[in-house]
Formats: structure tokens, sequence, C-alpha cells
């Protein structure tokens, strides 16, 4: 197989994998209870180990996760139906568009243009919905594995810090919430601590938890 046949079946079984979560989303979606959380976005929110750390805490709600690995603000876009609308939920986390970042061709006017359209087309569907941003994470490319070497070319902790600054500015425009829980997850350079990180951008149990220590109060207060 060569490289770019390699590269060809890799992008095809990316798409597959994505496809398939939605299916699954759309056949497990009416099972769920309406009027509850919602996490929806690309792999960091489906990563996050929400279920099993949340049994430790007695709250009164159930809470979903619809995050898809990989999705980029246009793919959200064209799934709203599944990763959203299909729950009803009554206030939604969301942490979209870091995966808009990996290319030479971005441009951050384009993603806040995108996701503001996310954001507008959610509000004008379920108008009563509480939304709530999360800043996006920072990264470590300094321990990124080889395969990663290409993408941390683009997606820099400055180009995250300029990104997010946006994505808080947006946040204001719409009179949405934006909250930054990053607090605990750099090291003394501003990276990912490295006893955080898998391979440079996702996340262990234990940086996921770190999150938590601060997102916790936020759910207390729902």
């Amino acid at each position: 197989m060569t490289d770019q046949e390699r590269q060809e079946f890799m992008q095809s079984w990316q798409l597959y994998q994505k496809n398939d979560k939605v299916e699954r989303f759309r056949h497990l979606n009416p099972y769920c209870k309406k009027g509850q959380i919602l996490f929806t976005g690309s792999s960091l929110m489906e990563q996050f180990p929400i279920y099993e750390f949340l049994l430790d805490y007695d709250l009164p709600y159930t809470i979903y996760n619809r995050g898809i690995g990989g999705y980029t603000t246009p793919e959200l876009a064209a799934h709203l139906e599944e990763c959203v609308f299909q729950l009803e939920p009554k206030i939604i986390f969301i942490n979209i568009g870091t995966n808009d970042l990996n290319g030479p061709d971005y441009e951050e006017a384009g993603l806040i243009s995108r996701y503001r359209g996310i954001l507008e087309t959610i509000r004008a569907r379920l108008p009563e919905a509480r939304i709530i941003l999360l800043a996006y994470y920072p990264v470590n490319p300094e321990v990124a594995i080889p395969q990663m070497k290409a993408v941390f070319e683009y997606r820099t902790n400055a180009r995250i810090l300029s990104a997010n600054k946006a994505v808080e500015q947006m946040a204001k425009e719409l009179g949405l919430e934006y909250i930054d829980l990053n607090g605990g997850l750099y090291d003394e350079k501003g990276n990912l601590n490295a006893e955080y990180t898998i391979e440079g951008m996702h996340m262990y149990a234990n940086g996921y938890k770190t999150v938590l220590d601060r997102l916790i109060p936020v759910l207390q207060s729902l």
C-alpha cells in the first residue's frame, strides 16, 4: 500500500466511524430523557469520562455526551439533529472547533462564523436552552507522537489562545456563557501538562479530573 493509498484508507475509515456514531445516536436518542444536560462537540468532549466521574456526585439530572471524534464545525452543523435537537436538552455544554485549527488554510474569522451559525441555529430551535461554551484545551507539542507532529505545526497554543478569545467575544455578543476550565492543565511553559496527555492533544482521565474539579461547581449551580 502506497502512502497515498494508506492516507485515503484512513480518511475513509475515519468518515465511516463518524457516520457510524451518528447512526448509533439516532437509534439511542429516543430512549433519552428530555430536558437534561448535553455535552456536544468533537473528541475532546467525546472522551470526557463524565459518566464515571459523576457516579460520586448526587446531581438531580442526567448528562448525555454526544461528542464525535474528529468533528469540525461544518460536520456538527450538518448533524445537529442527532447531536443536539433529538435530546431537547435544557442545558448544552459545547466544545467544537479545535479540529478546524489543524491546517494551513485556517482562518479565525471563518471558524467564528461557522461556530456562530451553529449557536444561532441551536438558539432558534431551542430558545429556552442554556448554552455554555467551553474554552479549547491547550496542547503539548513537546511530547507529541510522530504521527501528530504535522498537526502541531498549525494547532499551536498561540492559535488556541487567540481562538479562545474570539469564542469568548462571540459568546458575549450572542448573550451566551463562556467558561474556561483550563487553569489546572498547564505546565510551567504554558503547555498541556505531559502527565495529562496521551499524545500531546487528547487527555487521560487525570487531565479530565482537573477539568471536572472546576466544572463541578458549575454543575452544582445549575
